[in-house]
């Protein structure tokens, strides 16, 4: 093709794509690329609860029955029945064992042979003195063996009693240890038959450390309490430990007369009614006593509240919005709320929810929701 020779012109499609695609690059080339953060991860914020909060003294106990004793055959002979079911409840009075009494009928049925013998004796002389027959030395003689047989009466009569077994009080008995045909309390030697205890009421012994002994002593002389005086009939909450909240009521009987110079702590009982068995012996139970009356705190849920090896902590939202790890004085908790002693303020923003974003020194977007007061438990569970 000569130079002189005139370009072909390209379609008109051909044109048009071209300048659309010419449009697009300018259009790109008059924007430049920016990145724009994320926003800050959001929290919900509320400002503690004042409510009203029982300073409460917790412990942990161990149940034991209220009255326990070991069943013993206290004469020698051959067990004859065995008159319970095992782990049955007993009452007072009921025939438990028998142990074959007719060795100890006999020896009484002599015994009383005896002292009918010796009294008609000691008669016939008190007669035969009255006319010179007797010296005085036969009648105190026989009147000292009709004494003597009296006595051998008694204690015959005693032996025989103790053929019969029977339970001292109301209370639900262990299995039988030995079975009938069995001899015992040979060699003079106590066989243990049984034990029988007595569960209502239960008690639950429980220590408390030197410085609660004084947090105790100081709410009773607050309460007017003389420290010197035997200990007060002071109400008692309990819980087993698969039961949630303190639904049982008891009462504190006895404080120890002294500190265990040993582990530095004082030991305490409290007595607990028991009509449906719950507490059995060997079984741990909390305690929760009320030191003081309900005092207005700031409460927070006890949810919140962390724990390290330095001690309890919240976390808040500065008016910067950054996370801040606040060091807490925790009190009690009652119906899920946390008793704060020190450490928050009436105003402090502390975080409830979106903890897994609150770390102490980033920025959060605080979301502002007030707490609500919860609802009491039923009854008496606390």
């Amino acid at each position: 093709m000569s130079p002189e020779t005139p370009r072909p012109e390209p379609p008109a499609a051909a044109r048009a794509l071209l300048a659309v695609s010419a449009a697009v690059l300018l259009a790109a080339c008059g924007k430049s690329n920016q990145y724009h953060p994320p926003p800050p991860p959001a929290v919900t914020v509320s400002k503690p609860l004042s409510l009203p909060v029982t300073d409460y003294l917790q412990a942990t106990g161990s149940v034991a029955a209220s009255k326990t004793v070991d069943l013993v055959a206290r004469v020698e002979g051959y067990l004859r029945s065995v008159d319970f079911k095992d782990g049955s409840l007993v009452k007072s009075g009921d025939l438990l064992f028998v142990i074959e009494p007719e060795p100890y009928a006999a020896k009484l049925a002599s015994q009383q042979a005896q002292l009918l013998n010796a009294q008609s004796e000691y008669e016939r002389q008190l007669r035969m003195i009255k006319e010179n027959a007797t010296s005085q030395a036969n009648v105190e003689k026989w009147q000292s063996q009709r004494d003597q047989a009296s006595a051998a009466v008694t204690l015959a009569k005693i032996n025989l009693a103790y053929t019969r077994i029977t339970a001292p009080f109301t209370g639900r008995i262990g299995r039988h240890l030995v079975d009938p045909g069995n001899l015992v309390g040979s060699a003079g030697s106590a066989t243990k038959l049984a034990t029988l205890e007595q569960i209502q009421p239960a008690y639950v012994y429980f220590s408390i450390n030197e410085r609660d002994v004084l947090r105790v002593r100081a709410a009773a002389r607050a309460r007017g309490t003389p420290i010197n005086a035997e200990a007060p009939a002071v109400p008692v909450m309990l819980g087993l430990q698969t039961e949630s909240g303190y639904p049982h009521e008891g009462t504190l009987d006895f404080a120890n007369t002294g500190l265990d110079t040993g582990s530095g702590t004082l030991q305490l009982r409290a007595v607990v009614p028991n009509p449906e068995r719950l507490f059995l012996p060997g079984l741990f139970a909390r305690l929760r006593i009320a030191l003081d009356a309900p005092t207005p705190r700031l409460t927070v849920p006890d949810r919140i509240v962390g724990n390290d090896q330095v001690g309890a902590y919240v976390f808040l939202v500065s008016a910067e919005h950054k996370v801040v790890q606040q060091r807490v004085e925790t009190g009690s908790v009652e119906n899920g709320m946390r008793a704060i002693l020190s450490g928050l303020a009436p105003d402090s923003e502390v975080v409830v929810d979106g903890l897994q974003n609150a770390i102490a020194g980033n920025t959060v977007t605080p979301l502002e929701q007030p707490l609500t007061p919860p609802a009491p438990p039923p009854g008496p569970a606390r």
